[in-house]
């Protein structure tokens, strides 16, 4: 039997499973948008400011003990994801949230009333906006579980990408003393160690965890006790002062009152700055990833020159081919990543005097970001990097063979002079050596130490203490 609701619009019909009231109904009708629901980590954030609330209120006395202790209850079990299926509004909507943070009222009002004996959508007992919502606004409600949710995440981030750092400083020192070519503009430059290839790999995801770090700081500032924007209207000061104690302690961070609540309400530039460090890191990786590909291009027409973990067939038609599809995946999720901050730019640009209204989109797409960048960067790290191989015979071959080690002769004879080698030993399909012997440069024994691939991946004129012997 379906129970009857009323808000000011006018009456429908609920289900009386339902927790979720007229509001959470008329929002899931009115915004048939993405088919999908609010991301479950942003619901988990919100019943946390809603315990949070609830205890401040029950402190001052604004609540009473009974209804508070329902309503803590209730909040728990969303917190806990015993309610998930009745959040049911899209996860792109108007309104700055509101239809999200009613939604998450009325399933916890109606929670509540269940547990205190009485019948869904008696209000009068346990009311979503007078109770649950009080002392409170979307507008102060919403930003603080974005910046929980999205702390969180990166928090689950950051250990993945601590991960891959790992993986990288591992093949670091695996491969110290695989020589090889290194490549500018894809052009043989001189030789590299390929341990020191994967230490700037390493290098560089270390920079991206300090990044994200520093600009997480900014988002431990919050709103909360702001109300509507950020004045704190209907909000006792001291009610201010316990809903951030308690809600610093029931997520186990390091949150603060912002110190501009007004501030904080209507300008969402943390968001920007923290996607700004994500589409750094996305970037990167994908460079790693273009990298990866390129040196493990072949195995017969290409570099050949790592091995990438084989983690399935690549074709439907080519028998025994396998393709680089992890670093293609990481490319993939760079591209969508880097989208996103886009996105988030351009909604947090598009907030209008009091409020930024346009968090949805920008919640769905922050945590998209965080969610995807960590997913892969755990499976860029365990099924790609770990079980890469090098070989070493096509990389001592291909420094034997260049024409790029010339420049550790330059010291000793010239650019012009050094030039003329080159030519002559790509002309003549000789080795530099061949051609410095023949020219009468340097004898064997100098132009060997000279020479030496090892030394040239080590800092210093190579070789220059020989004009001396």
């Amino acid at each position: 039997m379906p129970r009857i609701e009323e808000d000011l619009i006018g009456k429908m019909e609920i289900s009386d499973a339902a927790y979720y009231g007229v509001q959470s109904l008329r929002a899931a009708k009115n915004f048939k948008i993405t088919g999908i629901r609010v991301n479950t980590k942003l619901i988990r954030a919100i019943a946390m400011v809603k315990i949070a609330a609830a205890k401040a209120n029950l402190s001052l006395g604004y609540l009473d003990r009974k209804k508070g202790t329902a309503i803590i209850q209730a909040a728990t079990e969303l917190m806990d994801g015993k309610l998930d299926d009745h959040i049911i509004v899209d996860c792109l909507q108007g309104g700055a949230g509101t239809s999200t943070n009613m939604n998450v009222n009325e399933v916890i009002a109606n929670r509540a009333l269940e547990i205190l004996g009485y019948e869904k959508g008696d209000y009068t007992k346990v009311h979503p906006n007078n109770d649950v919502n009080m002392a409170q606004s979307t507008n102060d409600v919403i930003p603080t579980a974005i910046k929980i949710a999205v702390i969180k995440d990166i928090e689950n981030l950051t250990q993945s990408l601590i991960l891959l750092r790992d993986r990288f400083k591992e093949k670091e020192e695996e491969f110290d003393d695989v020589i090889k070519m290194g490549r500018t503009q894809l052009q043989d430059a001189v030789p590299i160690r390929l341990g020191q290839q994967f230490g700037a790999y390493k290098e560089l995801i270390d920079r991206d965890i300090e990044r994200i770090r520093q600009t997480l700081e900014e988002e431990k500032g919050i709103n909360l006790g702001g109300t509507v924007i950020g004045t704190g209207l209907n909000a006792d000061p001291e009610y201010i002062r316990l809903v951030v104690r308690e809600i610093r302690r029931i997520t186990d961070l390091n949150l603060k009152s912002a110190v501009n609540l007004i501030d904080a309400t209507q300008n969402a530039d943390t968001f920007v700055e923290i996607s700004g460090s994500l589409k750094t890191l996305a970037t990167g990786l994908s460079k790693i990833s273009n990298d990866l590909r390129l040196l493990s291009s072949g195995p017969r027409a290409g570099l050949n020159e790592v091995n990438l973990p084989a983690i399935q067939p690549g074709s439907s038609i080519i028998p025994g081919k396998v393709n680089p599809v992890m670093p293609e995946a990481v490319n993939q999720v760079a591209y969508q990543v880097l989208g996103n901050d886009l996105t988030i730019s351009m909604a947090v640009e598009a907030g209008q005097l009091e409020l930024n209204v346009m968090l949805p989109v920008v919640v769905f797409n922050l945590l998209q970001s965080t969610s995807m960048l960590t997913n892969i960067c755990n499976l860029f790290a365990e099924k790609c990097i770990k079980g890469i191989t090098v070989n070493r015979e096509v990389c001592e071959r291909s420094v034997d063979q260049s024409i790029g080690i010339i420049t550790a002769i330059n010291p000793h004879i010239g650019y012009s002079k050094a030039s003329q080698i080159a030519k002559k030993a790509l002309k003549e399909n000789k080795s530099v050596k061949e051609v410095a012997l023949e020219e009468g440069i340097l004898d064997e024994k100098k132009l060997s130490r000279i020479l030496d691939p090892y030394e040239m991946t080590k800092p210093g004129i190579s070789g220059k203490d020989l004009l001396e012997d």
